[in-house]
Order: C-alpha cells, then structure tokens, then sequence
C-alpha cells in the first residue's frame, strides 16, 4: 500500500537509536525526508548516516532539549529553514519505562517532576512549535509515543503516559478543523537496548535473571512474543500518511495482548 508520504517532511524526537530509530529509518524509506533530534549529537549523527545511505532521503540530525522551548523553537525553525516546511512530527524523546518505578519511600519528586516536564511538557512543546506551520498548511500529523503504564498502576511515572493521552485529545480537538491529526500509541514490549536494561533492573529487584523477566513477559503476552520496534514504526507510518485523515485523538494500543483491560 502506498502511503503516500513521497516529499514529506517529518520530525522524530528521540531518532538517534530505539523505536526512534526504526521509525525514521521507515519514513525514509516511504519516500520522507527527517529531521532526527535527541540531546547526543554523536549518536544522531551516525543514525543520520546510516538511514541516508540505506534511503537515499535527507536525513538531518539536529541536537536538541526538549525541556527548553527556545532549543525546541530553534529545532523547529532550522527544519523549516531546510527543508521549507514540516509535515509530520513523532514525539518519542523521554526516558524509557520511566525514572519513577520503585515505592512512594524511595521515590524522589525531583526525579517525578523530571519525567513530566520530558515527556509531557516536552511533548507539549514540540507540538506547540510546529503547530502554527501545520495549520498555514493545512494539513498535518502529530503522533505521541506512550506507554503501557499509562493504562496500569504498576508504577508511578505511569501518570506521564495518561497526562499525555488527555493532551492528545485535546490537541485533536483543536487542530483538527486545519486538517491536523493528533493521536497517540502505546507499544508494548519492544526489543530495543533500552528494553534489555529494563530486564537487568528488575532482574536484580526479582532475585531472577534477566532472561527469566523476559520471559514472564513473554508468558504474559497472547501472541507469545516480544515486539520488533519496527512493528511500531509501520503503525506510526500509517497514522502519518494521508490514508489516515479520519483517525484522531485515538489512543491505540500495540502491544501483542499484553493490556488485559477494556477500551471502548
């Protein structure tokens, strides 16, 4: 299916490596050209490299904090000065499974609040910069990358990814009549280096290897496996193209069963 993307301009934060990567590693390949930011210039650029020389498409990495609006702003504004517009923007830059997972005792607001203002209000204001450019347009998608413990109460930078799915539809409300799509995924298990340093740490706090963690996971999920981040790149490609224009401010899961709960 094509998905008409050929000459579109996308933002993935958080692209230098994990789900990031592969999702602009496949916007690439459906013919976009993207702009990858995360803070570590050094591993932006050699992502950059490798999509470009696999794609044959632009790939721009730029460095950038998105717990500052003004290096936000400027991530933005170089993007449009580049490629002269911005169609696309996933939002992926946050710290993975979240900093808060142990007991209210050991948990510090510090590290609480941390987590917010990277993933919630950063997320907030990566769609605040490329907002007015979408509405001048005409057209746009913005798809926020959430979690699974948004829809559970097994920890509690969980808060984050629920936070997120209410701005989301917020955001689809308000953009929608310019032709502006808001939606947000929650993937499940994905095999990314992040994932293997999740099954060390609780590993150590089961008194199990890490192998095991995997597994029980793995036990716990229908389809009796772990997911490939590209699977989560497809379903961000679709919610990204045009084919997708009647789907926003939907909150969609992607993670093989794992969610025993009912959404309607």
């Amino acid at each position: 299916m094509d998905l008409e993307l050929h000459n579109r301009v996308a933002i993935v934060t958080g692209g230098g490596m994990g789900i990031g990567k592969d999702v602009a590693l496949f916007l690439a390949e459906e013919g976009c050209d993207v702009v990858i930011c995360s803070r570590t210039m050094s591993v932006l650029e050699k992502t950059a490299a490798e999509i470009s020389k696999a794609t044959g498409r632009r790939v721009l990495p730029i460095s950038c904090d998105t717990t500052d609006m003004d290096s936000v702003n400027r991530m933005v504004e170089k993007t449009v000065e580049e490629f002269g517009r911005v169609d696309i923007l996933v939002n992926g830059a946050a710290a993975p499974s979240g900093v808060v997972r142990n007991s209210i005792e050991f948990a510090k607001d510090s590290e609480l609040l941390g987590d917010l203002d990277t993933k919630v209000i950063g997320y907030f204001r990566c769609a605040k910069a490329v907002a007015p450019y979408m509405k001048k347009a005409g057209w746009g998608r913005i798809i926020n990358i959430g979690g699974l413990t948004g829809r559970s109460s097994k920890v509690m930078s969980g808060m984050r990814n629920l936070a997120i799915v209410h701005m989301t539809k917020n955001l689809s409300d308000q953009l929608g009549p310019n032709g502006v799509t808001c939606n947000i995924i929650h993937p499940g298990v994905v095999d990314t280096p992040h994932i293997q340093e999740l099954y060390e740490r609780e590993a150590t706090l089961q008194g199990k290897t890490p192998e095991q963690v995997e597994q029980g996971y793995i036990d716990a999920t229908p389809i009796r496996r772990t997911l490939s981040p590209v699977e989560i790149a497809w379903l961000v490609g679709y919610l990204a193209s045009p084919k997708s224009g009647a789907v926003t401010g939907e909150s969609i899961g992607i993670d093989g069963g794992l969610t025993r709960g009912i959404f309607i």
